[in-house]
């Protein structure tokens, strides 16, 4: 994420939106994000068409903590406690980047607190996992507007997304992917293009990782 920094002696650094990353998060209709094919299998293991028509369900007792953590980290009000939710060496894959390990992870929600300090969900739907997706595995899919403006009246951004939210024995999240409109994501097994899309995710990841605060905002003591 660019940056800039303040005149004076107590120079700090403010970061301004990647202007690529910001044009495809703004834009009407992503482009060069997920793959072409609608067909083609998301991070369940399943088309956007089927988890779109997954019929909603009410969490088990040990999801409880994990669905409050992502209703924080998606309302811009992450606190150290929220990121509990994940294993040190969890990975988070989106449209915009893929963070490995922890604090590559709360670099990327303290960022986007920062870029968008107001953030509303107005659809949060647990998901029935069909027969082929194991109860390890977590789907929810959800609307959330963006606001750049916390008091504007209409967000920047409304955007509908699937999570697929991996967990181990302890309950706790080892891979988080957040696929636009349920369409797939791009990886280095969709061939070179693939690859040169999932370097460049990481790299956007690190890069942020190396200016932002690994306190959330919200927890910022004056």
């Amino acid at each position: 994420m660019p940056l800039r920094t303040r005149r004076g002696s107590d120079a700090t650094f403010d970061p301004l939106p990647p202007p690529r990353a910001f044009r495809a998060f703004t834009s009407s209709t992503p482009r060069n994000m997920p793959v072409s094919d609608p067909n083609a299998t998301n991070a369940s293991g399943l088309s956007a068409n089927e988890t779109k028509n997954l019929k909603q369900r009410s969490p088990e007792p040990h999801e409880e903590k994990i669905l409050q953590g992502i209703r924080e980290l998606y309302t811009s009000k992450p606190t150290d406690r929220t990121y509990e939710i994940y294993a040190p060496e969890a990975v988070f894959h989106d449209p915009i980047g893929i963070a490995e390990g922890i604090k590559s992870i709360r670099a990327q929600f303290n960022g986007l607190a920062k870029l968008f300090p107001r953030a509303d969900i107005p659809s949060f739907r647990l998901l029935e996992n069909p027969p082929s997706v194991p109860k390890s595995k977590i789907l929810i899919d959800q609307d959330v507007s963006y606001y750049r403006d916390p008091n504007a009246s209409s967000p920047t951004k409304t955007v509908n997304s699937l999570l697929t939210l991996e967990t181990n024995d302890q309950h706790q999240v080892v891979r988080h992917t957040e696929e636009w409109n349920h369409r797939r994501e791009t990886s280095r097994e969709d061939g070179f293009f693939g690859m040169l899309n999932e370097q460049r995710k990481k790299f956007t990841a690190n890069f942020t990782g190396m200016f932002i605060s690994q306190e959330p905002p919200t927890q910022k003591k004056d």
